[in-house]
């Protein structure tokens, strides 16, 4: 069974908005704990930008803070992303991971991609002018 599929991703124009979504199981058995949000321009890095330790605490990259917002639905065993105010310089490939540890309170895990074990296919998001 594929624990993470990731779905939601669209072309938007800039300022406009999208929600993405992530299936996850294994969070009511409480296999995974710290579930996050990375995602991947082209040429550029993998950047991890908002994670979640669902009923503890959640964190954002910089880049995002106050325009993305994370939350998790333990009932759907569903994790989603916000995205709001979008920019030209958020389109990239978006990828939901989750991980069988409490992220980090030091900045959630997000500069930690390689501790995540489970990650979905990507979702694409295009932002245009």
């Amino acid at each position: 069974q594929v624990p993470v599929v990731e779905s939601g991703g669209g072309s938007v124009q800039a300022g406009g908005s999208l929600r993405l979504s992530c299936a996850v199981s294994g969070t009511k058995e409480r296999q995974f704990y710290c579930l996050a949000w990375f995602r991947q321009a082209p040429g550029k890095e993998r950047e991890g930008i908002a994670s979640i330790f669902p009923g503890v605490k959640s964190y954002y990259a910089d880049s995002v803070k106050g325009r993305f917002t994370i939350s998790h639905d333990d009932a759907k065993n569903t994790l989603y992303l916000e995205l709001n105010s979008l920019k030209l310089e958020d389109t990239g490939m978006y990828y939901c991971a989750a991980g069988t540890f409490p992220c980090r309170s030091g900045g959630g895990s997000l500069d930690r991609a390689t501790d995540f074990g489970a990650w979905g296919q990507g979702t694409q998001v295009t932002v245009s002018s």
